[in-house]
């Protein structure tokens, strides 16, 4: 009787084969956990894209209901890049990039019309968005300086949606959030999904209201959220984990 066994160079190409499939999967794992972040990040850019190109095409529903999506992406990018130990200089550079085109651009183009005076106030905006991400920073442990500019454009874009893109009351609005953007004033850091239950809460019921609401109970939803921010910073919205 003869017993065919397989041989040792048969038994060591197999062993190298799913040596090089592990190493394989570690380094997907591990790209994917140093990109989860910045996945968010490019997402909320590619979402102000899309409401730019909204609002350049008069679809003016599409272009406010896109910001307030890049207003769950921004709060939820942050969170991932702690949770997985994932912070870098990269991600930080497409936050920035990323809040800049939704929160600043796409934003301010909410306000366009065909006056000058209204071209002025878009310019004065995107300036005020700007300045708010070079020079956030209070120095302060878990504190901004000067509102979060996602905030100001949740304001915008629900106030557009409820009001049908009053004129008057989007400038007023705009004047009032360039203000709180490049005041002095202190903001704590909103990590909603690193702190109390109920902001975790908060944000599933943005997140519901978003995709799965019509536009009148979410702008209504999203207009406390952020107001409450900036009338109960401390109070309500400060990290506690």
């Amino acid at each position: 009787m003869i017993l065919l066994t397989p041989s040792s160079g048969f038994f060591q190409h197999t062993n190298k084969l799913i040596l090089r499939e592990q190493a394989a999967q570690l380094r997907l794992r591990e790209f994917a956990r140093k990109n989860a972040a910045n996945a968010l990040s490019v997402a909320n850019m590619v979402v102000g894209m899309a409401s730019i190109l909204s609002s350049l095409n008069g679809h003016h529903y599409a272009a406010c209901w896109l910001v307030l999506i890049g207003y769950l992406l921004d709060l939820a990018d942050g969170a991932v890049a702690r949770q997985l130990d994932a912070c870098s200089a990269l991600g930080a550079k497409l936050d920035d990039f990323a809040d800049f085109t939704t929160f600043g651009i796409a934003t301010a183009l909410l306000l366009r019309t065909a006056s000058m005076l209204d071209g002025l106030l878009c310019m004065c905006y995107v300036l005020s968005v700007f300045a708010r991400l070079c020079f956030f920073s209070s120095g302060i442990p878990f504190m901004y300086c000067g509102l979060p500019c996602i905030y100001s454009s949740a304001i915008l874009a629900c106030a557009s949606l409820l009001t049908g893109g009053n004129v008057a009351v989007l400038r007023i609005t705009a004047v009032a959030m360039i203000l709180f953007m490049v005041s002095q004033n202190f903001y704590p850091h909103d990590r909603v999904l690193e702190s109390q239950a109920w902001k975790k809460v908060v944000y599933a019921g943005g997140v519901v209201m978003v995709f799965c609401s019509s536009f009148p109970p979410a702008c209504v939803y999203y207009l406390l959220w952020s107001v409450s921010y900036i009338l109960f910073p401390t109070t309500l919205w400060s990290c506690k984990v």
